[in-house]
């Protein structure tokens, strides 16, 4: 009697203790999800196989039953740890799905099954270690190398391809324009230089125009119709004494002044209609096309190695200025730019030299980044340049392990110069480099490199 009675209390409490655990498992989805459900009966199933075990009579003395209890042990702790955590997103989207009605109670002492899962189980994934943080320095050296670094062999050939084509303009003017004295043509630009080149695609060809100093002289920008210090004028002088027709220049006059777009329409006339393209490209084992739209005058040279721009610029070199028939937009024609592109390079290299400063390679930086980015391509090439040098008047730390402080600190101080919507040239700081940018122009470009300050990364991403 005494024996039945404690085998009865020992059921009551089991069928006590599945009683709980069903009403556990029957609101657990609405807390948990599917996910978790299944977790939770999967280990409510090894629990309570444990402790019916635990409760069962066992066979004392007979191994075979010890060792299929053992093993069926390790089956639950197996199926407890190969069983995937729900992640979050999987438990928001189990909230949203109905609830299913609470599984039925189980009868005391009624046979317990298991549930089969009829897929195998998935080896749980080893989770990758994030990759290690790049400090900025590192992350700017690799910018360099890996998207402004321009291959050598290309390189060299666009520049060998843009010297034949150079060669073949040269003897085209002599011999059409013998009386005209221009002077050799050279390249210039970037890709001879080695600073803001993303890729070997486009060159300067430089055409000097060779004049008598004793028949002209320069008007200074600021007296100019447009009041710009950048702007000059070329002016005939000494007309009653050497008439027209004494220069061979003259026939570019308008205004008693040399003017730069009299002397590209005749270039331009050339160009289009003149010279024999498609032959010298033959010649050259490429297709050379002159663009006909532009107010530039402009080659586009297309090889199976290289794709080339060329863009030609008459050029003037007086008084220690060198200009560019180069106007600006409007009405007025007469009107040469100032150009600062050959002191700008050497002053940099002579700074670097002297100190073996990182300059280049964050003037390079930087116009990669301008000129891949389209709030910013306006800030490429010299408006950086003279910022670089202005702070190197200020800064004398350019070594290379310096280079992202540096790199910062010219961020800065190019939102402080667009704050004030004035960069000074640094040759000549009567002349704004911004002038020629609109307002809203400014305000992106200054919204964008605030934001850069903080967070320079924002600038190296892939466009």
């Amino acid at each position: 009697m005494a024996e039945f009675t404690r085998q009865r209390g020992k059921r009551q409490e089991d069928g006590g203790l599945g009683s709980v655990l069903d009403l556990l498992l029957a609101n657990a989805r609405l807390v948990l999800g599917v996910s978790g459900t299944v977790v939770l009966a999967i280990a409510t199933l090894a629990v309570k196989r444990l402790i019916d075990r635990a409760t069962s009579p066992r066979d004392e003395g007979d191994p075979k039953a010890e060792q299929k209890t053992l093993e069926e042990s390790w089956q639950d702790l197996a199926l407890i740890k190969a069983t995937p955590k729900p992640s979050k997103k999987q438990r928001r989207e189990d909230l949203s799905e109905p609830l299913l009605p609470p599984a039925r109670p189980l009868v005391p002492g009624e046979a317990h099954e298991p549930r089969v899962c009829s897929a195998p189980l998935e080896t749980p994934q080893v989770e990758s270690s994030p990759p290690c943080c790049l400090t900025l320095q590192e992350k700017l050296l690799s910018h360099y190398s890996s998207r402004l670094a321009v291959p050598e062999a290309q390189a060299s050939f666009a520049l060998q391809l843009a010297r034949s084509i150079c060669a073949q303009l040269q003897t085209f003017l002599r011999s059409k324009c013998p009386e005209l004295p221009f002077g050799s043509l050279f390249l210039s630009g970037p890709l001879l230089d080695g600073l803001g080149v993303l890729a070997a695609d486009h060159v300067h060809l430089m055409l000097p125009v060779v004049l008598n100093t004793t028949l002209w002289s320069l008007i200074p920008g600021e007296d100019t119709v447009v009041r710009n210090p950048q702007y000059w004028m070329i002016k005939r002088t000494d007309l009653e004494y050497f008439p027209r027709g004494r220069s061979p220049w003259d026939r570019f006059i308008v205004g008693r002044y040399l003017s730069s777009n009299a002397l590209n329409e005749t270039l331009h006339k050339m160009l289009v209609a003149s010279i024999n393209w498609p032959a010298i490209g033959s010649l050259l084992g490429s297709v050379i096309h002159p663009v006909v739209a532009s107010q530039e005058l402009k080659l586009e040279v297309k090889h199976d190695q290289v794709k080339l721009s060329i863009t030609l610029f008459p050029v003037v070199e007086m008084e220690d200025k060198v200009l560019l028939a180069a106007p600006p937009e409007g009405l007025v024609e007469n009107l040469w730019l100032e150009s600062f592109y050959r002191a700008e390079i050497s002053k940099v290299k002579e700074l670097d030299a002297g100190d073996s400063g990182a300059r280049q390679h964050c003037l390079r930086i930087l116009n990669g980044v301008c000129k891949s980015h389209p709030a910013l391509h306006k800030l490429s090439g010299s408006p950086l340049t003279h910022v670089i040098l202005h702070l190197s008047a200020t800064s004398s730390d350019w070594a290379e392990e310096s280079l992202a402080d540096r790199f910062q600190q010219v961020l800065e101080e190019l939102v402080g110069y667009l704050e004030r919507g004035v960069l000074p040239s640094y040759f000549n700081h009567k002349i704004n480099l911004f002038c020629e940018l609109l307002e809203e122009e400014i305000d992106e470009m200054g919204f964008m490199l605030y934001r850069a300050i903080s967070e320079p990364e924002l600038l190296l991403k892939e466009e």
